[in-house]
């Protein structure tokens, strides 16, 4: 099978020089393997999305000379490629998961969730994660605060005590231990799904074959492991690139310059 990549950015305002130089790796290696490059825009983020950000980032792509084979723009057999009209298969694919027993509704306030990461602060625990509190209501229970209306989210039941262990191309054995994971969130309380189970979602039924990403997404990666395999689905090839640095190697921020393919752009 011909390698399938893709570039994923939000549509959350201007597209950061990282992001550029990850499309254009993404765009090198389909041209190099005869492979297709696919853009979709992930814009489930409702609370940072910006009103004509997705334009701006086509607009962009296309001035640097990187060329898509699918997209929102030219189409193709697996679109939409948009993420936020692709709710009803996120929504479909995640109540499997809960019938199941992979995932589970998650009834906690925000004030709840707010005094137990407090107390794990105090506890100096190197992490806050959710304490599996509703993963033990009873099928009434659920079932009586689904029909009173009761705000939920849907959260990935993390089995504890495993080791996740994937292959990364630039990494090479990359292990995790699942009591350090969270209990993701896997749809929001708005209908909308996070990053996590749009990306794996997506990744799969667009048959993306390698998933060539910047290093900060690494740490995600074996929450994406655990929903290939809860789903019974073959995993893509991973590679997480190393992160752009400045020259004192500290992280590119708008604070020390500019980050913004656009800027960069616009002074020639």
């Amino acid at each position: 099978m011909k390698p399938r990549v893709r570039f994923a950015p939000s549509p959350t305002g201007y597209l950061h020089i990282g992001g550029l130089r990850t499309a254009l790796y993404n765009y090198l290696f389909a041209k190099n393997q005869n492979g297709k490059l696919i853009l979709r825009i992930e814009d489930t983020d409702r609370k940072r999305f910006v009103e004509g950000a997705i334009e701006n980032l086509i607009d962009t792509l296309t001035w640097a000379g990187i060329s898509f084979d699918e997209g929102p723009v030219m189409g193709g057999e697996y679109a939409p490629y948009l993420q936020s009209e692709r709710l009803h298969l996120y929504k479909q694919l995640v109540e499997k998961l809960v019938l199941e027993g992979k995932a589970y509704y998650c009834f906690c306030t925000p004030e709840r969730l707010e005094k137990l990461k407090e107390e794990q602060q105090k506890l100096k625990l190197p992490q806050a994660k959710y304490d599996k509190h509703c993963l033990h209501l009873s099928k009434n229970e659920i079932d009586e605060k689904l029909i009173s209306n009761i705000p939920y989210v849907i959260r990935l039941n993390v089995k504890p005590d495993k080791k996740i262990i994937f292959n990364d191309v630039i990494r090479e054995t990359v292990e995790f231990d699942t009591n350090n994971i969270d209990d993701q969130v896997l749809l929001k309380s708005d209908g909308f799904p996070t990053y996590h189970l749009a990306n794996v979602v997506d990744d799969h039924l667009m048959k993306i074959t390698h998933v060539i990403r910047g290093e900060e997404w690494l740490s995600s990666t074996p929450k994406h492991v655990i929903l290939y395999d809860y789903f019974g689905w073959e995993k893509p090839i991973f590679a997480h690139l190393p992160l752009l640095l400045n020259p004192d190697k500290s992280k590119l921020s708008k604070r020390q310059g500019d980050v913004a393919v656009e800027d960069y752009r616009d002074k020639g």
